[in-house]
């Protein structure tokens, strides 16, 4: 069974970010874990109710086909949080796929992974993927490799299809 590890943020996630790839996953009978800084209710920008299964602390990438990172201000809780880094370069080593939606794509620009890759991420976030080597793209999803990035709510049902879709092929190998 493929399975997929959602992270958010405890307070701040954007609502469509993570509900509508969520729902495409759910869709596909992937199995979705949800982390977040620790276990229990988690609240969206919007006002949306999310639960993490997990805290991130629990999390071990290799137990995952996919680490997806959501957007919103909260996900800046986790720029530098060195349990959201290490999670994030060990899926990235361990070839799963990695991505990130909004702001969230500084997280994979933090720990180097962005560097020479073509990403794209929220407006906000351009100069410091510039900063950190990344062929910043105009464009609501960007695959590069393993890694997807995408821009921001508007981006979201696309940035969940082409995970799934990825994740299709992959299960397909």
């Amino acid at each position: 069974m493929t399975k997929i590890l959602m992270i958010i943020a405890k307070d701040g996630f954007r609502d469509e970010e993570f509900l509508e790839p969520y729902s495409i996953f759910e869709e596909k009978g992937f199995k979705i874990t949800v982390a977040s800084k620790t276990a229990g209710p988690c609240k969206g920008k919007l006002g949306a109710d999310a639960v993490a299964d997990i805290g991130i602390s629990e999390a071990v990438a290799q137990d995952y086909d996919a680490v997806v990172f959501i957007g919103g201000p909260g996900s800046a809780d986790f720029f530098e949080d060195n349990t959201a880094l290490d999670l994030a370069s060990a899926a990235y080593k361990a070839e799963k796929i990695i991505a990130a939606i909004c702001i969230a794509p500084t997280i994979l620009a933090n720990v180097g992974m962005l560097e020479n890759k073509k990403a794209t991420a929220y407006p906000s976030e351009k100069e410091h993927l510039l900063e950190m080597k990344a062929e910043y793209i105009d464009d609501y999803v960007v695959v590069d490799g393993n890694i997807v990035t995408a821009n921001g709510p508007a981006a979201a049902k696309k940035f969940g299809e082409t995970i799934a879709n990825m994740l299709n092929l992959h299960t397909d190998l």
